[in-house]
């Protein structure tokens, strides 16, 4: 599929490995819909690279049907959706005080990273699914698993119970989509420099750069979106989660 003037809808759009393949798709002549629930960075990185921004919880049903029905309104139906927008809490199911988890903080985790992924997904491919198709397909869908989904470590039920779900739905996903020529493939990064890592001292980044046997530093949000690219030109790519990973497995801790 050739990228230019194509309308594609980046969630988590604002910064991180989103805000990279927001970038990159405007690079090459798309037209990108941010949604994110960073109003102010999604707002400035939208115009930075010439794209729209759009106030999104993914979670939410009404937030996610008002901003496809806005996004399509200026500048089309979609046919790419890359979902980046999730949560990582770090918190063990029994804490030092011999507190259980909370309820909510798994339940948002979950709502998130799978129900909002989903959401996401659903309404996407129904819009889609009644356009003409472009060659051989309609569209790519690329979500947005990690390598928590098979390897989580301590403080990571939830987010790896999220991002597993993420991973298990791909295949079920493509399947239910061929029948509309819409693909749906989803990457499951290791350790990247995201905002979140860019906070840790550099000691802390190095440290955990080291873990990735090769190349040993973080991923870079760049190279996401070049795999990113690269599934949305390669029409057999379907059905699969990838891992982006340096051949890392994490350790419990």
């Amino acid at each position: 599929m050739n990228l230019k003037d194509v309308r594609a809808i980046i969630t988590g759009g604002a910064s991180g490995l989103g805000g990279a393949t927001a970038a990159m798709l405007a690079e090459h002549g798309a037209s990108v819909a941010i949604f994110d629930r960073d109003e102010a960075g999604g707002r400035a990185h939208a115009e930075a690279i010439g794209g729209q921004f759009y106030l999104v919880d993914v979670a939410d049903d009404a937030s996610v049907a008002a901003a496809i029905d806005a996004g399509e309104r200026d500048g089309g139906i979609a046919r790419i959706l890359v979902n980046c927008a999730g949560v990582a809490p770090a918190i063990k199911t029994v804490n030092k005080e011999g507190q259980p988890h909370p309820l909510d903080a798994f339940r948002r985790a979950i709502e998130v990273n799978l129900v909002g992924t989903f959401n996401v997904v659903a309404k996407f491919a129904a819009r889609l699914a009644s356009v003409e198709p472009i060659g051989e397909e309609r569209g790519v869908i690329v979500n947005t698993a990690s390598v928590a989904a098979f390897d989580g470590q301590i403080g990571q039920a939830a987010y790896a119970a999220s991002k597993a779900g993420v991973a298990g739905m791909t295949l079920p996903l493509a399947r239910d989509l061929a029948q509309h020529r819409i693909r749906v493939v989803t990457i499951a990064p290791g350790i990247f420099l995201t905002p979140m890592l860019r906070s840790l001292p550099q000691a802390a980044q190095d440290s955990l750069g080291l873990q990735v046997p090769h190349p040993s530093r973080l991923g870079r949000p760049e190279e996401y979106a070049h795999l990113v690219e690269s599934v949305i030109a390669n029409p057999m790519l379907n059905g699969e989660v990838i891992r982006l990973d340096g051949a890392i497995r994490m350790a419990p801790r």
